[in-house]
């Protein structure tokens, strides 16, 4: 899969060449491209940014560096092109899963007090938040969804690390635990040390529903 990012604030993103992201990509798993914006602008001082229509506080970022760079990174118009913005439908599991199955994603990181209404209304797929509150700019949420996206993505993870996570039926995991048997006065639970496969799914099964039950009641319904 290949994913391209439009913004104004390109060394943000030098996070996604670490860790599990930074393997994906020279394995040829995820082909990332960061793009800045402001090379797209056709103002000499490179102004991607100006006062809105009626008043009101803050910049808002224009559409023709926008649209500029849409045309240049997605000619054809063969991407998925994608606005991070808190306007959107909130990013699910079961969305992650279909955005996988694209070849290629474009995400656009707004700023500041937002982009100019017809830069969406002329280059944009659909608009996507992670979450209902406010960020300062795009560029976090565009991390959010490419770490989630990548993790499905052939050759990434290990089949096995994909199983039982949380939402993936619906669940919350359960909890997890590691060397030693004992810290602090907690315990392992007896039943994962037992070598009984089946009540260790019993009880992670059990254990996954009482934690969405109280942490997610929502996810029940």
């Amino acid at each position: 899969m290949k994913i391209t990012i439009l913004t104004l604030f390109p060394e943000m993103f030098t996070a996604l060449n670490a860790s599990i992201l930074g393997r994906a990509q020279k394995g040829g798993s995820l082909q990332l491209e960061v793009v800045d914006i402001r090379d797209y602008t056709e103002d000499k001082h490179q102004k991607c940014d100006d006062y809105p229509f009626g008043g009101g506080a803050g910049m808002v970022m224009m559409a023709q560096p926008i649209g500029s760079a849409f045309e240049a990174v997605d000619p054809g118009h063969g991407a998925r092109r994608i606005y991070l913005s808190p306007k959107g439908k909130v990013l699910k599991q079961e969305r992650v899963f279909s955005l996988a199955e694209e070849e290629y994603l474009v995400l656009l990181c707004g700023h500041y007090e937002g982009v100019d209404q017809r830069a969406i209304d002329l280059f944009v797929d659909e608009e996507i938040s992670i979450g209902d509150y406010v960020l300062t700019g795009g560029e976090l949420p565009a991390m959010v969804l490419v770490d989630c996206v990548a993790r499905y993505l052939d050759g990434v993870l290990s089949p096995g690390s994909l199983v039982d996570e949380s939402f993936s039926d619906g669940l919350l995991e359960y909890p997890q635990y590691t060397r030693p048997v004992e810290y602090r006065g907690l315990a392992v639970p007896e039943v994962l040390r037992s070598g009984n496969h089946a009540e260790i799914d019993k009880w992670r099964r059990e254990q996954a529903l009482a934690l969405t039950r109280k942490l997610r009641p929502d996810l029940l319904k």
